[in-house]
Formats: structure tokens, sequence, C-alpha cells
């Protein structure tokens, strides 16, 4: 069976059954697109399909976009991986470690032992968290009255670190503050400078963190798997569209195609329509593990709405490159071993395999992260690509 016939029987027969409500799935060579196919609902219980050009939150899919726009003010020399980052964002300077709660509730923190570099912040070993995995992070919170993440308020990136910078792995709000020092060196909204730097080179149109109409139209829903599997749309869950920053870590609305061109570009060493966006030598730098003999951990749920347990490839051991999660040993999919994925919380998933010349994107819009039937059905997807490419 080819790829295509493949692809649209395991995506339909897994929209006909309700497993997700919409997917868009699409895989790339170095040279063009391979496949891509969309099947379902944008909103469960209305008529609007899922199309190509469907507008979904890419959510931590946009991490990868914004190391990357760091990494072409690295190039250019108006930032730099090793200088403590409160030279560009002063309120790094007042972050402080956790080291436990008073018996009124209130957090302990100590000053860390190092700066927090940009390196610190673009491998996640900076020692931020998120609260949706962490509930010491939720305690700050609550003790110092601080929005969560979602909300785009400064105050939210208040949250003290969990360890000294450098010494573990921790997923967090680390890119966020990428984001500020883009904005900070550039003198622009971090919005601006991606459209001008990444989006327009790369023919990205539809990808934004404000909504366009044009974009509203096309726009699915985050759905939500009940205890009971069933799906149920969230009809105002959207990131704040007028926010006080935009979200370098979760905050951009996008489609498959337009990810999918970031996808090609990497796997071109960083050139696209004739153009080099990133020197090749930086797409080899932001694709080499960046954090040594530390390894990526599980992230286990402290909000279960929001989040299963979920640990990428069990057993295998994971590195971080400047943007991207690294499988040190080929995958059950086919994936071989140096290759570059990430993904978002309304289980939208991307893999980049610069050595088979291979990469996909595929979109769903359903919580809980890492979700008992999305997650499965992107391996399937994965694995198809390669099977097909054999």
């Amino acid at each position: 069976m080819s790829l295509e016939g493949r692809v649209n029987a395991l995506l339909k027969k897994a929209t006909d059954l309700g497993d997700v409500p919409g997917v868009i799935a699409m895989a790339t060579h170095r040279d063009g697109t391979l496949y891509e196919g969309a099947f379902g609902k944008r909103i469960l219980g209305q008529d609007a399909p899922m199309t190509t050009d469907t507008v979904v939150w890419i959510a931590s899919m946009t991490k990868a976009l914004t190391s990357a726009c760091a990494m072409q003010l690295i190039e250019r020399g108006q930032l730099d991986l090793e200088s403590a980052a409160s030279k560009w964002v002063p309120d790094l300077a007042k972050v402080e470690v956790l080291e436990g709660f008073d018996a009124a509730g209130k957090p302990r923190t100590r000053k860390p032992k190092r700066p927090i570099t940009l390196r610190h912040l673009l491998t996640h070993t900076a020692g931020f968290s998120y609260e949706i995995w962490n509930s010491d992070i939720q305690r700050c919170q609550q003790a110092d009255n601080l929005p969560g993440i979602t909300t785009c308020q400064n105050a939210a990136l208040r949250t003290p670190l969990l360890s000294d910078p450098g010494e573990r792995w921790d997923y967090g709000i680390n890119i966020d503050f990428v984001g500020k020092a883009v904005e900070a060196v550039s003198g622009k909204k971090l919005g601006a400078v991606m459209k001008e730097n990444l989006f327009a080179p790369l023919g990205m149109s539809d990808t934004a963190f404000k909504i366009t109409p044009s974009m509203r139209q096309r726009l699915a829903k985050i759905h939500q798997r009940g205890e009971d599997d069933k799906l149920t749309p969230l009809m105002d869950l959207e990131i704040p569209q007028e926010p006080e920053f935009e979200m370098g870590g979760g905050g951009l609305y996008g489609t498959a195609g337009d990810y999918l061109k970031f996808v090609r570009m990497i796997l071109n060493g960083g050139k696209a329509n004739g153009r080099q966006v990133l020197k090749p030598e930086t797409v080899k730098t932001m694709s080499t593990n960046h954090i040594g003999e530390v390894l990526v951990g599980p992230l286990k749920t402290a909000i279960p709405p929001l989040s299963n347990d979920v640990e990428i490839f069990p057993g295998m051991p994971k590195k971080w490159g400047l943007g991207f999660l690294i499988n040190t040993e080929k995958a059950p999919s086919g994936r071989a071993a140096g290759s570059l994925a990430w993904g978002g919380l309304a289980n939208t998933y991307f893999w980049i395999d610069p050595v088979n010349g291979f990469g996909g994107v595929y979109l769903t819009q359903v919580l809980p992260f890492a979700d008992k039937k999305s997650l499965p059905l992107f391996g399937e997807f994965e694995t198809a690509v390669y099977r097909s490419a054999a």
C-alpha cells in the first residue's frame, strides 16, 4: 500500500472511532512534501471538517521557533550562549533557588551558585519548572499569588528555580525568557522578530501569537478527554490575544503546512527558498547534545486533566540540543539516533530526522498531553512514513 493509502486509512479509522476529534498529519523529505492529510472535525458537534489548512494551538512547538530566532541573533553577535542572561533580561538576576517552605507555607529560597546563561535556558537546565509537572511550583504560585504561565502575565515568570543552573534537566518556563532576550536586543515584540526573520523567509503566513480573522475562520478547538474517555470541546480555552508578553515557550497558533516548512529548513541545513535562514553550522550546533552527562527525565503530572505522566522512548537515554529533544538510539518507529523532536500540550508533535532526511508534523487538539489515543496515533503515523520509505 502507498504511504497515502496507509496513512489515510489510519487517520480515518481514528476519527471514525472517535479516538481523536480531528487530526492533521504531514511528512516531508528534504526535497518536498511526502504526505499531507486531514480527517475528522475541527470542533466535535459542528460541521466544519479538519482540513490541511486548519489552524491549531501548537503550544510548546513554539519553543523550537523561539530558539531558532535566538540562534539567528547569536549568529549576528547580538546574543551569546555563555554570558549571564540577566545582561538582556535583568529579572533573571533576582531569581533564587527553592529550598523548601516555612511553617506558614512561604517559599524559602537562596541565591543560585552560578548565573543563568542562554545555554541553560535553551536546554531547560536553568532550574525552572512548570506547575503542570511540579506541585512545588503550584505551592509557590499559591503562596505568592502568582498566575499560571498560560495567562501570559509577567508575574507568571516569577517562580523560583528548583535546582542550580546547569545541574539537571527540568522542563519549564526557560524559553519564555529566551523570548524576552530576543525582544531586548531587537527592540521589537517576539512575534514581529519571528515574522521578519523566520516566518517571512520560510513562507509561514499562517503562524502567529495573535489569531488573525483569516486564521480564526479555520481554527480548531481544544477538546478535553474525560475519565469516561468522552471528548468535550473547550470552547473558551485560548491563549490571551492581548498578552503582557508573547509566550515564546508556547503561545503560537499555526498550521501543519507552516510548521513543515520549518522542519524542511532544518533538514536542509538552514536553507529554504534559496536563502540561508540559519547557517549550516548553527543547525548542526542546535542538533548537538548541550547537556553533557545530564539526562532528559520523565514528566510526572501534577495536574492530571492537562497532562498524563509521560516518558518519551522509555529506557532510552535522551539529550537536549538548543531547542530540541534528541534521541540517542534508533526509535521503534524507525527514527534514526540523533533525530530532533518535541511536541505541544494539546497533543501536537513533530520530528526531524537528519540521517534519513525525513520529518513530520502531527496535530490534534486534545488534553491531556500524551493522550492515550492521540500519542499512539502519532507513533503509528511516523512508523508508516518509515515503512513506506523502506
